[in-house]
């Protein structure tokens, strides 16, 4: 790693860390500075930081972080290392684990969440396989945040007007922000696939190709920050909140996932013959189980569960189906090397560090005793009753409640979201909005 940053003459390293909301933090550090500090320690973080909202503020009295604000390690993984395409100057960015001072990692942090849940896997011979899918809007500039978003123009001079799924013109009018997001892709060895357009205005998928569950988290990180840096380069926004228009499609990160034997490189989703085995069945009965206790952890935001209505795509119940888009769970038609569930619920805010570990987690659940799956719906599952949390403090009860979710991503972790997530509702719920001016301002 100290050969490639001095052969490529960078300047600057860029150490981050994701905290629990996916947002960067970290240090910009000088390049033989911050090789200095690889055998000194000297990369270090308040722990606190991990714990603020996304609004910046901590709960002191109640954080899991130690009260006297003690600092982290900040550790980088020298794979992550990657030069940053829209500088001028040679800069690299690398992601950073965050240790305490015994060495171990910090318990409540998103990614040592994820490497944890890997490693039981691991120790049970088995690697988990996953490619999310990242829907996401171009809108145009908006520095008023009482304004409504709207779309940006495109080639065509005009705004997209109208749904245009799937539409090749409809994406080809913003071909140069699609352009340089492969252009910066490449420099960055992000390995994405397919573009297409989606339901909404200017809302695009981008696919990732499948691979390691952790290396995929972290080109998802690092994607977002990307795309919003492509499209500010041609005048306009792009934004991954779940929701951002009123009367449109939300933005989801659907995550497909399967498992592998370590020693054979054999899906044991899928027999010799190409069946689906008890695994298969056994994971969708874990995922069943207990998704909805880990609900937050896909659903993050009060704007998350917009997302969530009967007359849109986004999932309101477990039911599983066979290549059934209505269903949170889906089981694609597929060869048995690519058999695999898709997990419909995650929207493309959540942090992917946290919504990788939660599905997987239960998923593994379900492998170790072996849960059973409901009956396959062959129909609308949009039919069939509303059961997911359908509020941010109802689902965080929920999580917070479950021991089964804290006996698998540990009870620190638990509380720390649960902490951060109750101080963005109690910010959020000090907000008047336009809806209560307009309608209760002379009505009552």
């Amino acid at each position: 790693m100290i050969q490639w940053l001095r052969s490529h003459r960078v300047d600057e390293v860029e150490c981050l860390v994701p905290d629990l909301n996916g947002v960067m933090r970290g240090k910009i550090v000088p390049r033989e500075e911050f090789i200095s500090a690889l055998d000194s320690e000297g990369l270090r973080m308040p722990e606190a930081v991990l714990v603020q909202s996304v609004t910046g503020d901590y709960d002191y009295e109640k954080s899991v972080a130690q009260t006297i604000d003690a600092d982290v390690r900040m550790i980088p993984d020298p794979s992550s290392v990657r030069l940053v395409p829209w500088y001028d100057e040679p800069v690299a960015q690398i992601i950073c684990d965050v240790k305490n001072k015994d060495g171990e990692l910090v318990d409540f942090a998103a990614r040592s969440l994820l490497k944890n849940i890997l490693a039981k896997y691991k120790a049970l011979g088995l690697k988990p396989i996953v490619a999310p899918e990242l829907e996401f809007y171009l809108i145009e500039k908006n520095i008023d945040p009482d304004l409504k978003l709207v779309p940006p123009v495109g080639l065509s001079g005009r705004r997209e007007a109208g749904r245009q799924p799937y539409g090749i013109e409809a994406a080809n009018d913003f071909d140069p922000v699609v352009n340089r997001i492969y252009d910066y892709a490449e420099v960055m060895h992000q390995k994405i696939g397919t573009m297409a357009h989606e339901q909404g205005p200017a809302q695009l998928e981008i696919n990732c190709t499948h691979g390691d569950a952790l290396e995929l988290a972290d080109q998802v990180f690092l994607f977002k920050r990307m795309v919003r840096q492509a499209a500010m380069k041609d005048g306009m926004y792009a934004t991954f909140m779940a929701m951002p228009h009123q009367d449109e499609p939300g933005s989801a990160m659907h995550v497909h996932q399967s498992l592998v034997d370590i020693k054979t490189g054999r899906n044991i989703f899928a027999d010799e013959k190409g069946e689906d085995t008890p695994a298969l069945y056994h994971y969708i009965g874990g995922l069943q189980k207990h998704l909805a206790a880990v609900t937050p952890l896909m659903y993050p935001n009060v704007n998350s569960f917009r997302r969530m209505r009967l007359e849109s795509d986004a999932p309101i119940n477990l039911h599983w189906g066979r290549d059934n888009r209505t269903c949170g769970l889906r089981v694609p038609h597929s060869s048995p090397n690519a058999r695999r569930v898709e997990n419909r619920l995650p929207g493309v805010d959540s942090n992917p560090y946290l919504a990788f570990a939660a599905t997987l987690a239960c998923g593994l659940i379900g492998l170790i005793e072996k849960i059973e799956p409901e009956e396959v719906v062959p129909g609308d599952a949009h039919e069939l009753p509303f059961t997911l949390p359908r509020y941010l403090p109802e689902a965080l009860g929920r999580m917070a409640a479950s021991d089964a979710v804290r006996a698998m991503l540990g009870s620190r972790f638990v509380d720390a979201f649960v902490e951060v997530k109750s101080l963005e509702i109690a910010a959020y719920n000090k907000v008047i909005s336009s809806w209560e001016r307009e309608h209760l301002l002379l009505s009552v």
